[in-house]
């Protein structure tokens, strides 16, 4: 009787040990194989809070041109101010923080987090109009607030949020003062 040869795994009677360097080899492999997983989604991950962090690119949220060339109707003045900065503790320091800078009890639920409004360089590049769209159309996750606050105070909280990037303050303007007119000198 011809005897059938085994395939490679498979144990025989003859060589018991086959397969226990079989098996051994079988678990060497799977725990590569769970080490290039870890590493891979160890990357995967890096990559992903890599991404985030980065600054927003105008690009993520598209304004319209029209919005963008809106200018601010509403005077930037103290009472202005510290209007704007009520509606700023009550509808936005939960995902922008006290400081505006995005770190809200609630800025870790949301993705994108919340913009970072003390960023100078990224509050340098918008217009009052793109903030003002922004603020009244909102996107996921920010609310919309053209329902909830009047265009007045959503042109106050664009006046605010300027104040809250260094080198971008918006000072108030003072309240126009009538000119003394000077009485010629007869010569």
């Amino acid at each position: 009787m011809q005897r059938r040869a085994l395939p490679r795994h498979a144990a025989s009677c003859d060589n018991p040990s086959r397969v226990q360097i079989t098996i051994r080899e079988g678990n060497r492999t799977m725990m590569v194989r769970r080490r290039v997983g870890i590493v891979l989604l160890g990357t995967a991950l890096g990559v992903v809070l890599a991404v985030s962090a980065l600054p927003h690119d105008p690009k993520d949220w598209p304004v319209p041109e029209a919005a963008k060339k809106m200018k601010n109707p509403v005077p930037c003045t103290q009472a202005a101010l510290r209007a704007a900065k009520d509606i700023f503790n009550d509808q936005c320091v939960k995902c922008h923080g006290d400081t505006g800078k995005g770190d809200g009890p609630d800025a870790m639920m949301y993705t994108p987090e919340p913009a970072d409004l003390t960023d100078a360089h990224m509050m340098g590049m918008m217009s009052d109009g793109e903030i003002f769209y922004k603020i009244s159309e909102g996107r996921k996750p920010m609310p919309a607030f053209k329902k909830v606050l009047s265009d007045e105070e959503r042109w106050q909280l664009v006046h605010f949020v300027r104040t809250l990037a260094p080198k971008m303050h918006h000072a108030p303007k003072p309240a126009a003062k009538t000119a003394k007119k000077v009485p010629a000198s007869k010569n």
